[in-house]
């Protein structure tokens, strides 16, 4: 065994390989793993194993090349890494990993094979068939790449090792992918149930197409988003689960080192690379990348404590965000009450008609118990189709929802018959009489909220236990420049009190 200077060790079973830094500082690649010329022999197999240390603040990547022969039919990677026991609020070790082809490891290039990060311990691919996370094609000769990516490493260090199998022989035909339709049938424009955050066996979940498919019928959803961490392989994989019923729309959630973005709905097979942090300046040339392929861009859980988790880098990019995630918890209402504020600063600075961030709410769900559609987003759209239900949620006609047990009904009138919805301005004057109604349902003793870029300023009696109820109340635009509506349970739902039940983006009063 060797070490350099960067504290970094591997060997690989037959001699020393030297590390040599490549662009930048947040990146290494290790000496090359060969393998023989080639060979002919069908189903002959060949094996090379590294091994090495990854020192605490390694490199957020670290890259085994492979150089790989002619006449190779399949791929296969198996890794381990030691996990020793650390101090109470120490990271322990988690190491990712993910593969590159012969095309190279450019940020945003074509050598992206699949990223499987810390869910999975071994990986294969072929032209025909590859393991979930990893994308099926030809396996070229030239020099491949295995991405190691140090999550956490604790102060031990981060011992593994990495095992690599090559099969030779004549490799099969790489099926025509095929996708969901961009439109399902729909009710023309109608308020449409949707959860746009969701994770399958493809990545970090445990749950199949078909399973997700199923429960989110089941929670009364007409539209899906899938969002498989730092890989669009399970994109060929969702067409016969959409239906006329069904809207299955194509994403990715990218997962960086500074938090994560929900790429929602971008055109089939588009990939969006996740290697940057916020200090890159990268970030928006990603953004751009989603928009480009007609996709929106959404941070997800922007106050989440996770790792890496917490959203660094700023909203100017973002399309809208994710304010509630997975059950109701206090990162999210952190997040809610930081939402808010981009509200105020919006008519503060005169900009809300344009610059205004609308607010949308997933589940995140990844294997049971993980609810499909709690939260679910209900947005009004002119039609069921992936280009309506983006623009009804670019524009902020959405409300957030626990269920599809709670609806609601969230309006704005002037004293001269003056009307405005969900994402939308009363035009009046500042002294105008405005009454703000709201209609809920399936909302049993919960209470409503007002607020308004001077705070709440009202709040109702409990509803009734049958869920039903009207509240309203009365106010002007020089009052309250925009007012938006919360449901919250009376009583504690889990660790927050008065948890959400359901919120809706504001309505803009005044001229």
């Amino acid at each position: 065994m060797c070490e350099d200077e960067h504290g970094i060790e591997s060997f690989d079973g037959i001699g020393r390989r030297a590390l040599f830094v490549t662009g930048a500082a947040a990146a290494l690649t290790l000496g090359s793993v060969t393998f023989a010329s080639g060979s002919d022999a069908a189903d002959r197999t060949e094996t090379r194993t590294v091994s090495g240390t990854l020192p605490t603040g390694s490199p957020d990547f670290v890259y085994l090349p492979l150089e790989i022969p002619r006449g190779v039919r399949e791929i296969h990677v198996a890794y381990t890494y030691e996990k020793p026991s650390v101090p109470a609020g120490t990271a322990g070790n988690a190491l990712d990993i993910g593969l590159f082809d012969e095309r190279g490891t450019a940020l945003g290039g074509e050598g992206f094979r699949g990223w499987s990060g810390g869910a999975r311990t071994e990986f294969f691919v072929r032209a025909d068939d590859a393991t979930p996370g990893y994308i099926p094609g030809r396996i070229h000769s030239g020099t491949w790449h295995i991405a190691l990516g140090p999550y956490t490493v604790a102060p031990q260090g981060l011992p593994y090792e990495v095992t690599i199998t090559l099969t030779y022989g004549e490799q099969a035909a790489t099926p025509a992918p095929t996708y969901p339709p961009s439109r399902a049938k729909g009710r023309g424009r109608a308020w449409y149930r949707g959860d746009c955050h969701l994770h399958s066996w493809y990545s970090d979940g445990r749950r199949t197409p078909a399973e997700i498919a199923a429960l989110a019928r089941a929670a009364g959803l007409d539209f899906i988003n899938t969002s498989d961490h730092n890989t669009h392989s399970s994109h060929p994989h969702w067409a016969d689960q959409a239906g006329d019923d069904l809207l299955i729309m194509l994403g990715e959630e990218v997962t960086t080192r500074n938090g994560h973005v929900v790429a929602l709905g971008t055109d089939p097979g588009t990939f969006v690379d996740w290697r940057y942090r916020a200090r890159d300046n990268r970030f928006g040339r990603f953004a751009r990348q989603i928009r480009r392929a007609g996709g929106l861009v959404v941070p997800a859980h922007p106050h989440a404590t996770c790792v890496g988790c917490g959203w660094k880098f700023g909203f100017g990019e973002a399309d809208a965000v994710e304010v509630w995630n997975g059950p109701y918890t206090p990162d999210d209402e952190v997040t809610l009450a930081d939402w808010d504020n981009t509200l105020v600063a919006a008519v503060r600075s005169g900009t809300a008609d344009r610059s205004w961030l609308p607010a949308m709410g997933n589940s995140d769900a990844h294997r049971d118990p993980d609810p499909v559609g709690t939260p679910q987003t209900v947005v009004l759209a002119d039609d069921l189709t992936r280009e309506a239900i983006q623009e009804g949620l670019r524009a902020g006609r959405s409300y957030v929802a626990e269920s599809k047990l709670v609806s609601l009904t969230f309006s704005a009138a002037g004293a001269k018959g003056e009307h405005a919805g969900i994402g939308e301005r009363l035009r009046v004057a500042r002294d105008t009489p405005v009454t703000v109604r709201l209609e809920a349902t399936g909302a049993p003793r919960c209470t409503v909220r007002f607020v308004t870029d001077q705070g709440v300023l009202f709040t109702s009696a409990p509803l009734p236990v049958s869920g039903s109820g009207t509240v309203e109340w009365s106010t002007t635009a020089q009052y309250a420049a925009y007012v938006r509506a919360e449901l919250r349970h009376e009583t504690a739902a889990g660790p927050v009190p008065g948890a959400l039940a359901a919120f809706t983006n504001p309505i803009f009063l005044g001229t």
